[in-house]
């Protein structure tokens, strides 16, 4: 898998790109002493390096080798804290967080850090351009340019969800711009991914782990749903051909690591541990991108059997309707089977100093094949797949002037077949809606797609009721201490509102 590949050729470019913080003057990309923009962009593989480098980010603690899961999966209630969870992640389960928690702070820069390699790229297009077809053949040269937009409108929508206003960059060079509108952050989202999915090379021609062409049809298509621009968003969601979802009873195909890149797989961020773990812990994990890390602490973060800091909620597990074989695959109750059907779980599986609880994350875990999660695990984080283009396909239909809710209720039977449910829907715009609400809960629990959802659809104040969400506030995070105590066009004052 090429990108499994990343973090060994980004120490090569460790001199151009060994950025460490946000902070203003500290993401210049150029360090004299070592390489040159100037005489790096002349080989297939120097161009390849840049690219690479720019996917190095989605690894790190501040993204999805740690901290993301966490704050996405207690602010939308579908996971609560043990005892023992950490002090700067519990502020996430009631809406406690301030300016000044460092996983805001990891996370903030691990996309800005993102934005500056892929703008490194973007910023020596006329290199690549002028390299002669006999080193770089021009449609190489068009999907490497394809990755650098496409990964740039992957960072550009992690931060304008969290943030909502926030700084362009369209250089390398990060010299403390003031916010920007989020509509012109989402406009220049859309228009790198309608770049990315006019030069980006197809599913079956890419190396596996690269970004593709349906890859950006499928962003391309949930960024304008999250604008409510329906008509567009199901023109984009079209495009994304040549998918299907895993067979009945394979639904956890999609959640381990030997049968990664299936069928049903549009994009995943990628682990391996065999590749190196020597940053594990080091300070450029958090979210500078340029130490040996090729390891998710998912499994042992969210194990029952390991660490077992965060739980699923009752709230979640009561969603599921009896006989939905998702339940299954995505937890682990007292009788389910592990290590590959030697061992069952029992009550005291699930103790805490709490008290037992009823369940534990089955999805992401290492549990089917081994039983100690060791810290390290290898299991890809697929955060597109075709699941959820048919729920967003659904949507647009049901949600458009002139839609069809026929045709909405049979992308969401595509789905309830797979779980092995019938269904029975209203052809109505309000019964399709709640069948989305909930075939979406339970489809993507604990894949970090909840609170955006109850967000976009207004809907938060009445789900997180008594957790401490605050309407007008909690909808998102507040600009890190750092940034506004560096950035000279962003003041502690032009914080989010309530912060």
């Amino acid at each position: 898998m090429m990108m499994r590949k990343i973090k060994y050729i980004l120490l090569v470019l460790s001199g151009v790109l060994s950025l460490t913080s946000c902070d203003s003057g500290e993401l210049e990309l150029t360090n004299p002493n070592t390489l040159s923009p100037d005489t790096f962009f002349k080989t297939k593989d120097q161009v390849q390096s840049a690219v690479n480098a720019s996917y190095a980010n989605l690894q790190t603690r501040g993204l999805y080798g740690r901290n993301f899961s966490f704050a996405m999966d207690l602010m939308s209630q579908e996971a609560l804290g043990n005892p023992q969870l950490e002090g700067n992640k519990k502020p996430f389960q009631d809406f406690s967080f301030n300016a000044g928690n460092d996983i805001i702070q990891y996370y903030w820069e691990s996309c800005y850090i993102g934005i500056s390699r892929a703008n490194f790229v973007l910023d020596n297009e006329d290199k690549i351009n002028a390299l002669a077809n006999s080193v770089l053949p021009q449609e190489q040269k068009n999907k490497f340019l394809g990755e650098a937009h496409f990964l740039r409108a992957y960072y550009y929508f992690l931060l304008v969800k969290r943030f909502g206003d926030i700084p362009i960059y369209k250089t390398g060079t990060i010299v403390g711009n003031a916010r920007s509108p989020k509509a012109e952050v989402y406009a220049l989202i859309e228009e790198d991914l309608v770049f990315a999915s006019q030069n980006l090379l197809a599913r079956g021609t890419e190396t596996a782990g690269r970004a593709t062409k349906e890859a950006a049809f499928a962003y391309l298509g949930k960024v304008l749903l999250y604008q409510k621009k329906y008509d567009q968003a199901l023109t984009a969601l079209n495009n994304v051909t040549g998918f299907s979802l895993e067979d009945k009873g394979s639904f956890y195909n999609n959640f381990m690591e030997e049968t990664e890149h299936g069928k049903e797989s549009i994009f995943e961020i990628e682990f391996d541990e065999k590749n190196g773990t020597g940053d594990q812990w080091g300070s450029q994990g958090d979210s500078g991108g340029t130490g040996f890390e090729e390891s998710t602490l998912r499994g042992q973060e969210y194990g029952n059997l390991s660490w077992y800091n965060v739980y699923p909620s009752d709230n979640l597990l009561d969603s599921y309707e009896a006989g939905d074989d998702r339940f299954g695959d995505t937890f682990y109750v007292p009788g389910s089977t592990y290590l590959k059907g030697t061992k069952v779980m029992v009550a005291s599986n699930f103790t805490t100093s709490a008290g037992i609880r009823r369940a534990g994350w089955k999805k992401y875990q290492n549990y089917y094949n081994r039983e100690d999660e060791a810290t390290r695990s290898s299991i890809n984080f697929k955060v597109m797949r075709y699941a959820d283009v048919l729920l967003m396909k659904a949507e647009c239909e049901n949600q458009r002037e002139g839609g069809s809710q026929t045709a909405a209720i049979a992308y969401i039977t595509q789905v309830r077949d797979r779980a092995n449910l019938t269904t029975n829907i209203a052809p109505t715009k309000e019964a399709v809606f709640a069948a989305i609400v909930h075939e979406r809960k339970v489809e993507l629990a604990g894949e970090q797609s909840r609170f955006d959802d109850i967000i976009r659809w207004g809907i938060a104040n009445t789900e997180l009721q008594g957790t401490g969400f605050t309407a007008g506030k909690s909808e998102l995070w507040p600009i890190p201490n750092r940034e506004t105590s560096s950035n000279p066009n962003i003041k502690p004052s032009d914080n989010n509102p309530g912060y």
